[in-house]
């Protein structure tokens, strides 16, 4: 009984981690020109397209990384 118990809460932090993760991306997806940065590569060949974001994801990288390093400053 008690291993159903913590299967559930298991279940329930992954499902409110998501729903925060994708409430985090819908607002970022809203910052003008965030992912369309000079040096992001974007490549079209016909049919095929290619979209790796390095700067964008770099930018995001340093923000997380000092928010977070304020947050949990001790």
């Amino acid at each position: 009984m008690n291993s159903l118990a913590d299967l559930g809460k298991i279940i329930l932090i992954l499902g409110l981690f998501m729903v925060v993760t994708g409430g985090i991306l819908m607002l970022v997806g809203k910052i003008p020109g965030l992912g369309r940065l000079p040096g992001d590569i974007f490549m079209q060949r016909g049919n095929f397209t290619f979209y790796f974001p390095v700067v964008t994801m770099i930018i995001v990288s340093v923000v997380l990384t000092l928010l977070l390093n304020l947050i949990f400053r001790r």
